[in-house]
């Protein structure tokens, strides 16, 4: 399949001289009277290689044919991380090149998105937002509306955010894990 260059996401599988790679990160230009142009930083699905490539809009792009599976995440030794595929219960634990940032955002018992090409996983795609708790933070400080004024705050898997000055401990809040940032308060 083909697809523009414009079309192209975080998380994606691309092949490119016969080469897959994963899109780690993107970025549309289009500067001044010049053409639009994608800047891309790929990830070499055989070495781990990270590499950056510049492409035209227009260029077509060749997408394979990729199987998305979902897994649940049982809990982490060191830098492994054990998974287990929620059909056939089979544990796996998936590089840390695979899993990029994904682990930051997850809590045991979590589900994923897992992206196989020829049998081989390729991505970890977790949801694009989350629900965590907040474990330790300065006090709320009474009357505050949201303002520019953000403070730090724990989470109960250990992420660190910015968040308004009103959010005190023990409450839920939504987190959006393409950028890492607070979204709301969750009731």
């Amino acid at each position: 399949m083909m697809i523009k260059a414009t079309d192209i996401r975080r998380g994606m599988v691309i092949t490119m001289e016969g080469t897959n790679f994963v899109v780690v990160d993107f970025a549309h230009h289009t500067p001044g009277n010049l053409r639009a142009m994608v800047q891309t930083k790929l990830r070499n699905m055989n070495s781990g290689a990270l590499i950056e490539k510049r492409l035209r809009s227009v260029d077509q792009i060749e997408v394979p044919y990729v199987e998305t599976k979902e897994y649940e995440y049982l809990y982490s030794a060191g830098d492994e991380h054990v998974f287990m595929d929620t059909e056939t219960y089979d544990q796996l634990s998936f590089p840390p090149e695979i899993m990029g940032t994904a682990m930051q955002y997850l809590l045991p018992n979590s589900r994923v998105k897992v992206m196989h090409v020829d049998d081989k996983p390729v991505s970890v795609e977790v949801p694009a937002s989350i629900d965590l708790v907040v474990t330790e933070t300065p006090p709320s400080i009474k009357g505050a509306t949201a303002t520019n004024q953000y403070k730090d705050a724990i989470l109960e898997n250990g992420l660190k955010v910015q968040v308004p000055p009103f959010i005190g401990n023990g409450e839920k809040i939504r987190i959006d894990t393409r950028t890492g940032e607070y979204v709301e308060r969750v009731k």
